[in-house]
């Protein structure tokens, strides 16, 4: 006993064909979007961007912890920052006497 009516023949030739019509949509265009421009080709320059990226992430991140630490270092230690008072902003002592050269 069946419990569907059978297919009228549109319907068949239609069910049949659909997969094959997918099938060769997929085999035109697939290859088309992997080498377009915006295919494998921006893929790759998309990795080679972000690995450059990551490297600077890395080295800014380095940067900063050696700029804190030396923060830290100017807020507890006292001679440090004498050291970056003479050094950076050119300050002396009262007591000291500065003699300049010409070059």
């Amino acid at each position: 006993m069946r419990l569907s009516a059978p297919m009228s023949s549109p319907a068949r030739v239609f069910q049949r064909l659909l997969p094959l019509a997918v099938l060769a949509l997929s085999a035109i265009s697939v290859p088309l979007m992997i080498f377009a421009p915006t295919g494998i080709a921006r893929l790759r320059g998309l990795e080679d961007e972000k690995t450059k990226v990551n490297l600077e992430i890395s080295r800014l991140g380095d940067q900063i912890r050696k700029l804190r630490a030396e923060v830290d270092r100017i807020k507890n230690d006292p001679a440090k920052v004498e050291q970056v008072a003479r050094d950076e902003l050119g300050l002396v002592r009262k007591t000291e006497i500065v003699f300049q050269f010409d070059q």
